[in-house]
């Protein structure tokens, strides 16, 4: 991801009104509610699910209506079809990722489950015990949990990188930490709460100094910027999880890539159709990858329709995308900043994505969604899938905003509007 612009929200010549317009959802005024009703939303949740655009929606549409057929299964026109949309999409996320084949990149139901398969495919096979796990205190459970369950399982430790007073990786404390029991680095690329992005290129080539391999749970990120699984000196990325609805695609459908060599000596996770190469009574031969990691039938119309998705946002530039949502959120910072009692979480601008989690003095998380939702103003509240993270930060809850290419700093007038609207109800 490029440093961010210097360029103030009102210079950028990013179009965010034309993007807007390719959203359905954000150009229908809310129906319900007595105060809301007539107004447009102002979506501020991009981050636990982005909008999709048009194009997105009438792809799934085509393909349901087309020419929709179980896939991997029939040699008819139907069948046929739906093996070359899915092998183009599947091509797509390789070419996002720089990946060598197309063979590394497995679907499946989202980053939850591609992280699932890293650990139960990869560590129940590797793990030993005396082997550690190295996370860090910023990752969401579907980073943390799946680690706890094989480190428990295998008699492996999971050990926990720390964080810096401004909230950003602690690095001058990985070498510490990176030893030869390390077997594995599971790392967020951008924190889903303090926005933090997080250097995993050179966190990679430190942990394959010591023989460690390195995941990326890319799912915050991926939106914003894509990462180079290849960098050619050592930091190449060894798996990486990320899921199409954050990308502006469609939900439940998701990715893992692995480095070709390490997919083919990891066990299958699930077993079923598809995944097999042979069956016999008393064993089963096992698919190459990526069939081997894809038991069942997939997520078809989504797998599909993701790659439809990639296509937008590549085709506005990630660069663009990046500069306009870096002085987005330098804007937001600057007006959320003057609210009385409010502290915002995480580091500054130029170490962060386009989100703000933030509490407010002697203000509930849910009371204060609550009355920004009257206004229209749809933010999240709670713990935000990690608990750690707050036990950290001494709280239980926060309230977290988080930008997309089609926010604009109307929105973020709006939001500051909607706070101090509730905050006099409060009073």
């Amino acid at each position: 991801m490029n440093e961010p612009s210097t360029a103030s929200p009102f210079e950028t010549s990013f179009d965010v009104e034309a993007v807007r317009r390719d959203f359905p959802i954000l150009n229908r005024p809310l129906e319900d509610g007595r105060r809301r009703k007539g107004m447009p939303p102002a979506f501020l949740d991009s981050a636990a699910s982005a909008q999709k655009p048009a194009c997105v929606i009438e792809k799934e549409r085509e393909v349901e209506e087309q020419y929709f057929a179980n896939a991997y299964r029939g040699v008819y026109y139907f069948g046929a079809r739906i093996d070359e949309e899915l092998e183009a999409s599947r091509d797509r996320v390789r070419q996002l990722l720089n990946a060598e084949s197309s063979d590394e990149i497995a679907f499946t139901s989202g980053t939850t489950m591609s992280i699932n398969i890293v650990a139960r495919a990869w560590g129940a096979k590797f793990l030993e015990p005396g082997d550690e796990v190295l996370i860090t205190d910023m990752e969401h459970h579907a980073n943390i949990v799946p680690w706890q369950m094989i480190c428990q399982e295998r008699g492996a430790t999971l050990r926990w990188l720390p964080l810096t007073d401004d909230l950003r990786l602690d690095l001058s404390q990985l070498d510490e930490y990176l030893t030869p029991k390390t077997k594995l680095v599971a790392v967020t690329s951008m924190s889903n709460v303090l926005g933090t992005i997080n250097p995993v290129h050179e966190i990679a080539r430190k942990a394959h100094a010591v023989g460690a391999k390195i995941l990326v749970d890319a799912a915050q990120s991926t939106p914003h910027g894509a990462i180079d699984v290849r960098t050619g000196d050592g930091g190449e990325i060894d798996f990486l999880a990320l899921s199409g609805h954050k990308l502006f695609g469609p939900t439940g459908i998701g990715v893992l890539y692995g480095r070709e060599a390490l997919l083919k000596e990891m066990n299958p996770f699930l077993g079923g159709g598809h995944m097999i190469s042979r069956v016999f009574k008393d064993h089963s031969e096992w698919a190459d990858p990526p069939a081997k990691f894809e038991a069942g039938t997939i997520p078809i119309v989504q797998a599909i329709a993701m790659g439809t998705a990639i296509d937008y946002v590549e085709g506005l530039g990630f660069a663009n995308i990046h500069n306009y949502e870096a002085a987005l959120l330098r804007y937001a910072h600057e007006k959320l900043e003057a609210i009385p009692g409010l502290k915002i979480l995480g580091p500054a601008c130029e170490f962060k994505g386009p989100i703000i989690s933030f509490t407010i003095e002697r203000v509930s998380a849910e009371d204060l969604a609550n009355l920004l939702d009257i206004k229209g103003v749809f933010v999240r509240h709670g713990h935000h899938c990690t608990m750690p993270l707050h036990d950290k930060l001494g709280i239980t809850a926060s309230v977290r905003a988080s930008f997309a290419m089609y926010n604009t700093h109307e929105e973020v007038d709006r939001l500051v509007e909607a706070i101090n609207f509730a905050l006099e109800r409060l009073a």
